[in-house]
């Protein structure tokens, strides 16, 4: 049975968030900083905005659950909502950086933020102590544009090498998946899913796209009913509050044998409360 590790509120997104804005000058911050979100991603460049001192914008897609979009205006950062997914919110929010000179952050085409992901890999180095270079073990994370995945598995590259990777997308959303196995994404009929955070094609050329066939073993596809299983599983048997795009890792770990010892990175918790009701009193379906 796969360990749950969720990193304290804020954590995951500051590492990922803090690494690239702390590491700008302050004259590059004069214009402030941009970034396209569904709501996790957002927080995090939020805060590290308010920490140095600078303004931050936010695209979003319109319908994005609304305690995400509470938590980045508490955060003091302005949000603008797009029509469509989350590709529209990242045109968009390219095009105002471009317009304004302000700082492009994405959340998995830039190295920075990249290597601030992959702090949960020296956390999950901290809590395990990974023996034998992580024979035996398999990771399992939540995949959208692939740096979340892509920075634990650098930091397991380097510390326990033989740690087993795995990639979870939405049968819903499939990209990343579709690029890892070597098909062409643009074949992508993309369904809507509840994993919104996880939703949507990458952008052309990012670094995700060359980094995921070195750094993960394997790529895993879970529906849309696994995903609710999961959410209810982490609330009955852990007391876990779990967001749609993070329990899909936790879903494919419920699903998965092979002897493996697994952890499931959760990566946010940031569900509407009357959807987390719902699917605490509903029974799985046979879809």
């Amino acid at each position: 049975m796969a360990e749950v590790r969720e990193p304290a509120d804020h954590g995951l997104l500051q590492g990922a968030g803090l690494n690239k804005i702390l590491g700008l000058e302050a004259h590059a911050l004069k214009a402030g900083v941009v970034a396209a979100s569904s709501g996790n991603h957002g927080q995090g460049v939020a805060l590290a905005a308010m920490l140095r001192q600078t303004h931050a914008t936010v695209v979003i897609p319109k319908g994005t659950v609304a305690i995400k979009v509470e938590a980045i205006r508490s955060l003091q950062a302005e949000v603008v909502e797009v029509d469509g997914g989350y590709p529209d919110a990242e045109v968009e929010g390219l095009r105002l950086a471009e317009e304004t000179g302000a700082v492009w952050v994405s959340p998995y085409n830039d190295p920075e933020v990249i290597a601030g992901q992959g702090t949960v890999g020296l956390e999950l180095q901290e809590q395990i102590g990974f023996q034998d270079e992580g024979l035996g073990w398999e990771i399992v994370v939540p995949v959208g544009g692939g740096g979340l995945v892509c920075g634990i598995g650098l930091a397991m590259r380097a510390l326990a090498p033989r740690v087993h990777m795995v990639g979870v997308q939405p049968k819903a959303s499939p990209y990343l998946h579709c690029h890892f196995y070597g098909r062409d994404m643009a074949e992508v009929v993309e369904e809507p899913t509840l994993a919104e955070g996880l939703a949507g094609a990458v952008e052309p050329g990012s670094l995700t796209l060359d980094l995921m066939p070195r750094l993960v073993d394997e790529m895993v596809l879970v529906s849309e009913d696994s995903i609710r299983e999961a959410i209810r599983w982490a609330w009955r048997t852990a007391g876990e509050v779990v967001e749609p795009s993070a329990a899909a890792a936790l879903a494919a770990c419920l699903e998965r044998s092979g002897g493996r010892r697994q952890v499931a990175v959760l990566s946010g918790g940031n569900i509407d409360p009357s959807l987390l009701a719902a699917i605490r009193g509903q029974p799985r379906s046979d879809g």
